[in-house]
Parts: structure tokens; sequence; C-alpha cells
């Protein structure tokens, strides 16, 4: 999380003064700096500021007017700067101790897929950015986006936590939604698609209402936000989730998503698929505290409906 210095691979250097407190009430970040460095001047303070010495739950931020709740741990860096994450494609929205949330851009992996090992991925960048801190430190995909979604994304920096999501995912996970621009108009303002779901040998995902056929069952609710004349937006949700559920689902309910030439849809001026992962709510894995996050929908997908 430090900034690396000059010093030579290798070299040993001494850790940080990193020191943690807990915010007792509402404020921004400067007030909030103000109350647990009663000693430190308001220059210096926005100094510590412009220099990224201070983090929220882990986070480093240097905007001053940025929220801080009670309850959350702020951090000083008494020593130098925090490392503060940056990608072209991958936004880090929150992180602390246990986990993170991840904002994937189009085109990027989650995980390595197959032989794609040399492919940049979210799990990659992440595994870099926190051995900046510590060369102990994991990061452990809780949960994948295709490499064609975009949009909001779980990752856990502890076992602890990562066991907790993969074996209470139904209790503490309490929405996950989607927008996505799919071709035609839906009739119906709202509705479910439910069916069995299956990987199939050409790496597609095979639908079926016989559940002798094989696949595990999956649910995928629909809203319809927008309809034009040749698309629908839609506000999609599932709870726990098959590989391409959504993709293979509005393909079954007659509109493929804009983009998906491999369920169905065909190319568009976006030149991507249109569906993004918007929202977030769920359970903190360790503290129990309510978490939530949401994503606007790319400005290219409203491009479409005009």
């Amino acid at each position: 999380m430090r900034q690396p210095s000059n010093h030579r691979p290798g070299r040993s250097r001494h850790a940080d003064n990193v020191q943690k407190f807990k915010v007792k009430a509402d404020a921004p970040l400067l007030e909030a700096a103000a109350a647990v460095l009663p000693d430190h001047k308001p220059t210096k303070l926005k100094s510590m500021l412009k220099h990224h010495q201070f983090a929220i739950n882990g986070s480093p931020t240097s905007q001053f007017n940025q929220p801080v709740k009670a309850g959350d741990e702020l951090w000083v860096n008494f020593d130098g700067s925090f490392h503060v994450f940056s990608h072209p494609r991958i936004k880090l929205v929150y992180e602390d101790a246990d986990m993170m949330v991840v904002d994937k851009g189009y085109g990027v992996l989650s995980t390595a897929a197959g032989n794609n090992i040399k492919d940049e991925t979210v799990y990659n960048v992440l595994r870099k950015y926190v051995k900046l801190r510590s060369e102990h430190a994991r990061v452990y995909m809780v949960h994948r986006l295709d490499r064609d979604t975009s949009g909001l994304m779980i990752v856990a920096r502890t076992a602890k936590a990562r066991e907790k999501f993969l074996t209470e995912w139904a209790t503490i996970v309490k929405e996950r939604k989607y927008e996505a621009v799919v071709e035609g108009n839906v009739e119906q303002d709202q509705g479910m698609v439910q069916n069995y779901l299956r990987d199939a040998d050409n790496y597609e995902v095979c639908s079926s209402s016989d559940p002798d056929e094989g696949g595990e069952l999956a649910t995928t609710r629909y809203k319809v936000l927008q309809r034009t004349a040749r698309f629908s937006r839609v506000q999609l949700s599932m709870r726990y989730g098959h590989k391409n559920q959504l993709r293979v689902h509005m393909k079954d309910l007659g509109h493929p998503i804009s983009g998906d030439r491999k369920y169905g849809g065909r190319a568009n001026g976006i030149h991507r698929l249109a569906l993004h992962a918007t929202r977030l709510c769920f359970e903190h894995p360790i503290t129990g505290k309510k978490m939530e996050f949401e994503s606007p929908i790319p400005a290219n997908f409203l491009t479409l409906l005009r």
C-alpha cells in the first residue's frame, strides 16, 4: 500500500509507522482527521492529505471532504504516502483488511481462463497491488464477471472472508443487480426466466426446462426500465449465478443482449456487450455491517437508446 521507495530489491527497510483510529462520528475526512489528531495543525493535516497519508478502512484518499462514517477506521501513515491504486480499466471502489469491491471495465478477465495465463486479469492486478504492502498479502476471487461484462465485483483479502462468502453466499449477499440493453421490445414490464443451465462442449451454456437433461436450476428476474424502437433497457437480478446466465436467459426470452453475438445478438455501434453489474448489497463477511455499492451504466449504453 506504500509508494515504493528507491531502495534496491532485496534490501530490507523498516515498516512505515501506520496507526489506525476508530472514527466516533460522521464527518468529512479533514474533520475526522482533526478529531483523531488534535495536536496537528490544519496546515499539517492538509499537507498530509496532499501526500496521501490517510486511508479510510485501508483505502487511500486525498479528498478532504470525503465522507467518513462512525465506526470506520482512519489509517494514518506518519512516515510516508500510502500507495494509491491506479489502473485504466479497474477502479478500486472499496477496500479494508478483509475484502475489496472493484468496478471492472469491459474486456478484462476476472481470472486467467484456459491458456490465457499471460492476459492481464483482475486477480493479477490486485495481487500485485496488495503485495506492495506485504509480500505475504493475498487476494481471493469470490465471484466472477465475464470478460465482456463490466461492473462491480467482490474480492476477498483473507481466507476467512473468502470462506464466509462461499459458504454463506445466499445468506449474506442480499442484492446483485445488472442493467442491459437488449434487442427488441420486451413485452411484459417485469417477469422471470427460470430453467436449467449446463456447460456445453463448445464453451457455450445450454438451457433446458427438463431437469433430466442435467444442469443447475437458475433464476433471473427482469424489469423493463426503458423502451425504444429497437431496444429495451432492462434491470436484471439473480442471487447465485451460473456462467453466462443473464446472457442465456435474455436469449431464451427472445431478446438477446445487444452485442452478444455468442448468444444470438447482433453487433452494435458501441462494439461491446451491453451488460453492466450496477449494484451489490451484502453483509460484511467479518463485521456483519451492511455494505451497498452502485455503479452507473457506461454512457455509451445510452447511445443505443436514442
